[in-house]
């Protein structure tokens, strides 16, 4: 019998992860999907992504962690896995400074794995989940692919330039098809609780006071990202035969902080209380994506903008946590 061809897609039970695979399970495609279930935020909200990616009949789950590249090969031999779609990190910049060993095993190590993983049983595309963090605190915007990213400001963004320098190189020497995806501070539901969205949502709406990792005035600027925009590109990207390629994924048009949080006093109708607690280690100050080489190559085009995006953010956040009185 003959193995029906299937997508691996790490971290499946995340934000990204759990997004792409039901777009990709809603156009008909067979999926395995992995997840170690860490708990660096509430698993709760993972097992409910899962709990939704279970009821559709083309989806398969392990609970497999990337590090361990035994439980991977196991896998690669159990199914016919046609690509893979790598979004599981350990994420958090400021989290990175406290535990850089972890990042070390999961986003270089586990990255690894799975692309000597792919490589022994030749499979020929890879999708590579990287950050808009590796460009650090360069002066030029917006940030395009052709930037240096030789400074990372953080434990984090050093992992992920790792982990892009692995792709090319498994790249050149052994003909796999790989595209590189540089994330630009994605928003929307389903969001990571540790991300300012989520944040800022919670304590405005509990009223309690939100801490800016900046001076007064914040000068901070982001390039807010709509999560439906983000697996748009991610499975153009993985249909893109290239060679190996690195993309910047973003809206392109970055908002400071203070108007992101005004606009969502707009639409809470709440006022927020703030306190300025400074600068924080490994924080850039801008992050703005030049899109052109995505827009040109896999005809990427955001589609929402950030007062639409923030406003159907906020109603699955009603519809999760019950607040009322949004």
């Amino acid at each position: 019998m003959v193995k029906s061809e299937k997508i691996l897609i790490t971290g499946v039970a995340g934000f990204i992860g759990s997004n792409t695979c039901e777009k990709l399970l809603q156009e008909g495609s067979q999926i395995v999907g992995i997840d170690n279930i860490n708990d660096y935020y509430d698993v709760k909200l993972k097992r409910n992504n899962l709990k939704m990616l279970k009821a559709y009949d083309n989806f398969e789950f392990h609970e497999v962690d990337i590090r361990n590249i035994d439980e991977l090969s196991y896998l690669f031999e159990k199914y016919a896995i046609s690509g893979v779609i790598h979004l599981a990190a350990q994420a958090g910049v400021r989290y990175s400074l406290k535990n850089p060993f972890l990042y070390q095993e999961t986003n270089v190590g586990g990255t690894l794995n799975l692309l000597e993983t792919v490589r022994r049983n030749k499979c020929t595309n890879f999708v590579f989940a990287s950050s808009s963090s590796v460009y650090g605190n360069q002066g030029k915007v917006p940030f395009s692919e052709n930037d240096s990213i030789s400074c990372p400001i953080s434990i984090y963004a050093a992992t992920k330039q790792a982990g892009e320098a692995l792709c090319y190189t498994y790249n050149h020497l052994f003909n796999i098809n790989i595209n590189c995806l540089r994330f630009f501070t994605v928003y929307g539901p389903r969001g990571r609780p540790d991300m300012a969205p989520h944040i800022f949502t919670t304590k405005v709406l509990e009223k309690r006071i939100i801490k800016i990792y900046d001076n007064n005035p914040c000068k901070m600027k982001r390039d807010f990202t709509y999560i439906s925009d983000i697996v748009e590109g991610i499975c153009r990207a993985f249909k893109y035969q290239g060679g190996f390629q690195i993309f910047n994924l973003g809206y392109g048009s970055p908002i400071k902080t203070m108007d992101f949080l005004s606009l969502l006093e707009e639409i809470t109708g709440k006022e927020a209380e703030i306190e300025y607690i400074g600068p924080q280690p490994g924080d850039v100050r801008i992050t703005y994506a030049d899109c052109s080489k995505a827009r040109s190559l896999l005809k990427f085009k955001p589609k929402i903008g950030i007062k639409k995006g923030l406003e159907q953010y906020l109603k699955w956040y009603q519809s999760y946590f019950r607040h009322s009185e949004l």
